[in-house]
């Protein structure tokens, strides 16, 4: 099996390939960002025990099998244009995002946009935002009033590793804590 620093190393080109450039490594994916397990495993080099090792050991659960195993996707997080095929659903009250002390001026200005992914992704628990901000700097939790939100007819929809997925925030409907 992979030791950890080579489950990380895989992890990471896989979720580069996977979200943001197919094409690297001669992938195309489909519309729902699918790609066939083979054609993955013979453009990185993996054998399918390693390939399984690392999905079934990340953290974050980026990566998702399609029901017969014989595809794979990143479950959130894409640059490139894909339909997940999430349903609308119900947040909880309150959800948490994590950010940095330097990006709260524009975020209290704009709102909560995706960047250049395709949605703003938030965390059901507080943790979790500490974790995303922390990757930036010293992170700060905002909290977004989801009920308020999805009253006003803002969509939310479940990526399949528990993240929440929102078109944008306004500003409106954040507060630190």
């Amino acid at each position: 099996m992979l030791d950890e620093k080579r489950t990380v190393k895989v992890s990471k080109r896989m979720a580069k390939v996977l979200r943001h450039d197919p094409g690297s490594v001669g992938l195309t994916l489909d519309e729902a960002g699918w790609v066939p397990v083979a054609e993955l495993l013979a453009a990185l080099g993996l054998a399918r025990a390693e390939l399984d090792h690392v999905v079934a050991t990340n953290n974050k659960k980026r990566f998702a099998f399609s029901a017969d195993g014989l595809r794979i996707r990143a479950s959130q997080g894409h640059t490139l244009e894909v339909d997940l095929g999430l349903a609308a659903a119900t947040p909880p009250p309150v959800l948490y995002h994590g950010t940095t002390g330097r990006s709260l001026a524009s975020i209290y200005t704009e709102g909560l946009r995706p960047m250049s992914r395709q949605d703003v992704h938030l965390s059901a628990d507080r943790e979790t935002a500490v974790r995303v901000g922390s990757r930036h700097g010293r992170p700060v939790v905002l909290l977004v009033d989801t009920a308020a939100m999805a009253a006003a007819g803002h969509v939310f929809r479940l990526s399949e590793n528990g993240v929440w997925l929102t078109d944008a925030v306004p500003p409106a409907y954040l507060t630190e804590g």
